[in-house]
C-alpha cells in the first residue's frame, strides 16, 4: 500500500447542497419543496405541540372558571409541637434549617408554620414564618421564646412614574 491511495475515496469535506440555484443545478426552480403546500414557502415552520391542523385548540374550546391562587401562593411546611418535643432537646433552637436537618419538612417551601398538636415539655427557642397562637401559648408556658421571621420586604413602585 502506498500514501497516495489511502484517503482514495474519502470525502472529508463534503460539499453543502446549494438549492434554489437555476434549473441546470438539479434543485432549482421550487429548489426541493414541491408545489405550493404549508412548507412551500419560506417561514413556515413545524406547528407547535397544541397545534390541531387549524382545529381550535382544546385548551381554547374548554371552558375556564374559577380562581386560582398558584401565581402569589407561597407554600409553607406545617411542623406539630409533638414532633418538635420529639426531636428536638432542651434549650435548641428551632428554626427552618434546622428542621430541614432533622427530617420534619423536606421538599421546597416558602417557611415553616408551627402548630400546637400534640405534646409539647421542652424549654426551646422557635423561629418560625407563622406560629399560631396556641402553640405561642405552649411555647411560652414551658418557659422557651418564640421569633416571627419578618417575610420579604415587598418593593416599593413608583405609580406615578416621577423621580424622588
Amino acid at each position: 500500500m502506498d500514501l497516495t491511495q489511502v484517503h482514495k475515496g474519502v470525502n472529508k469535506l463534503k460539499t453543502k447542497k446549494r438549492v434554489g440555484r437555476g434549473v441546470g443545478s438539479g434543485h432549482g426552480k421550487t429548489a426541493s419543496r414541491g408545489h405550493k403546500g404549508q412548507w412551500a414557502s419560506a417561514g413556515s415552520d413545524k406547528p407547535i405541540a397544541v397545534f390541531e391542523g387549524g382545529q381550535m385548540q382544546l385548551f381554547r374550546r374548554i371552558p375556564k372558571r374559577g380562581f386560582s391562587h398558584g401565581m402569589w401562593d407561597k407554600k409553607f411546611h406545617v411542623v406539630n409541637l409533638g414532633a418538635i418535643d420529639a426531636h428536638f432537646n432542651d434549650g435548641d433552637t428551632v428554626d427552618p434549617e434546622t428542621v430541614k436537618k432533622k427530617g420534619l419538612a423536606n421538599g421546597p417551601s416558602d417557611g415553616i408554620r408551627i402548630l400546637a398538636k400534640g405534646e409539647f415539655s421542652k424549654k426551646l427557642t422557635v423561629r418560625a414564618h407563622h406560629v399560631s397562637k396556641s402553640a405561642i401559648e405552649k411555647i411560652i408556658a414551658k418557659g422557651g421564646v418564640v421569633e416571627i421571621i419578618p417575610p420579604p420586604a415587598k418593593p416599593v413602585r413608583n405609580k406615578m412614574g416621577t423621580k424622588s
